[in-house]
């Protein structure tokens, strides 16, 4: 474990029913590991119908989990009238923070370009008409992922999941107002680009997150990921940026309660 962070952060982007958790307790344990590092609260986000379903439930059984909503874009195939009607349902929830995670992956070969496309502007849609963030995945998709946010005009709030491009695209996204989310890959020593992106985003424009189970952060690349792993990437970053831990550790944290309208929290 971690040492625990000077001020409270958010997760602001795990899987927790993908790291284990499946009833109520479990997510009070993994929550529970994570608030003893530190990391107060978690959004745990959904890739497809049925992690919706959960997500949407797990919020309303622990005060310090909200949950965002979407089809993630490599399940895109065959993304229809049903599954559109239900996301729109569960996104409406008062524990549901976002909507996401939505967007391109190019990556993959999992969902025709056009199919990914189409999902992914009528997420932007109901984005806008529920008032909630639209949360992104880009994954070898900058180009359009901007070019079709542009197309389709941006709900108010928007943040770059596990961002991952470099210093370039850092700044037309941050030109465009969103919000960059960074998580453990931001630690790793041979992400120069990742680096140098991280170093400019402005202190209002940034969150940190896991993504777990995936993208454990240096020194534990490669294993098991968990919200309490938040705090390594918030440390890194503080050094990264040659700023104080508890400036870093305070920014992500207004950032997460502005981002996700949650309600604030006495810190230190």
């Amino acid at each position: 474990m971690p040492e625990r962070l000077p001020v409270p952060v958010v997760d602001a982007h795990t899987h927790l029913d993908a790291c284990g958790a499946v009833t109520a307790a479990d997510v009070a344990t993994m929550v529970d590991r994570a608030e003893a590092a530190g990391v107060t609260r978690v959004v745990t986000v959904a890739d497809d119908l049925a992690a919706a379903r959960w997500a949407a439930q797990a919020s309303t059984w622990d005060p310090r989990v909200f949950a965002a909503v979407a089809v993630h874009p490599t399940r895109t195939k065959d993304f229809g009238d049903a599954e559109r009607s239900e996301i729109e349902r569960l996104a409406r929830a008062d524990g549901v923070v976002a909507v996401g995670e939505t967007g391109l992956d190019y990556y993959w070969d999992y969902a025709p370009h056009d199919a990914q496309q189409a999902a992914f502007r009528w997420h932007i849609d109901l984005a806008k008409r529920v008032g909630k963030p639209l949360m992104i995945h880009d994954r070898d998709a900058h180009e359009d992922v901007l070019r079709i946010l542009a197309e389709e005009g941006v709900p108010e709030r928007v943040v770059f999941h596990c961002f991952s491009g470099d210093a370039a695209i850092a700044r037309r996204c941050v030109d465009a107002g969103y919000v960059l989310s960074f998580a453990g890959t931001v630690t790793f020593k041979n992400a120069r680009d990742l680096h140098e992106a991280a170093r400019l985003v402005p202190s209002e424009q940034f969150l940190v997150e896991t993504d777990a189970p995936f993208l454990t952060p240096h020194p534990f690349r490669g294993r098991p990921n968990e919200p309490y792993c938040t705090a390594y990437t918030v440390r890194y970053l503080a050094e990264l940026r040659e700023q104080s831990l508890e400036d870093v550790a305070s920014a992500a944290c207004r950032n997460a309660e502005r981002v996700f309208q949650l309600p604030s929290v006495t810190t230190g």
